[in-house]
């Protein structure tokens, strides 16, 4: 009897556990909620686009989630730059190994979502060690872009 309810137990822990992750993973990433695209920033150009990626969207699953595809990925390395935790910096004999992806417009909008274009991180078109133009994801400095200006009360943002 104190096993079936030790694996009843268990079960619901497990799948509330599951639940809450997934509730997470929709809320921060795919949701309406939690991000505004900057009005400041430029639109995307309709074409297709690469971008390097070196963080957690080098896993598939991860790519799946945010993007809604793999984005077809080959090996890449940026040279002359080092990753600080989440962010690049530029050091001239060090390279990062890393994943370039091909994504179309909604894609592209998908990851700028998930990166927090404009209020965590910026993108920019970097050149890849086999001479490749992608788009790669910086962090931003700490103080840019840490207050946003809203239409009933200003608030601080800290990335």
């Amino acid at each position: 009897m104190a096993k079936k309810m030790w694996l009843k137990r268990l079960f619901i822990v497990g799948g509330v556990g599951i639940l809450s992750l997934a509730g997470w993973l929709w809320l921060t990433m795919l949701s309406p909620w939690f991000y505004e695209r900057p009005n400041d920033l430029a639109d995307i150009e309709q074409r297709p686009h690469q971008v390097f990626v070196y963080g957690t969207l080098r896993y598939a699953p991860i790519r799946l989630i945010v993007m809604g595809s793999f984005g077809d990925p080959k090996q890449a390395v940026l040279e002359g730059y080092e990753r600080n935790g989440l962010d690049l910096s530029a050091d001239a004999g060090s390279r990062i190994e890393g994943l370039l992806l091909r994504v179309d417009p909604t894609e592209l909008k998908r990851l700028d979502r998930y990166e927090r274009l404009g209020i965590r991180y910026k993108r920019r078109e970097i050149t890849l060690s086999d001479g490749t133009r992608a788009w790669v994801y910086q962090r931003l400095n700490a103080l840019e872009n840490t207050y946003v200006p809203h239409t009933d009360f200003p608030i601080a943002l800290v990335p």
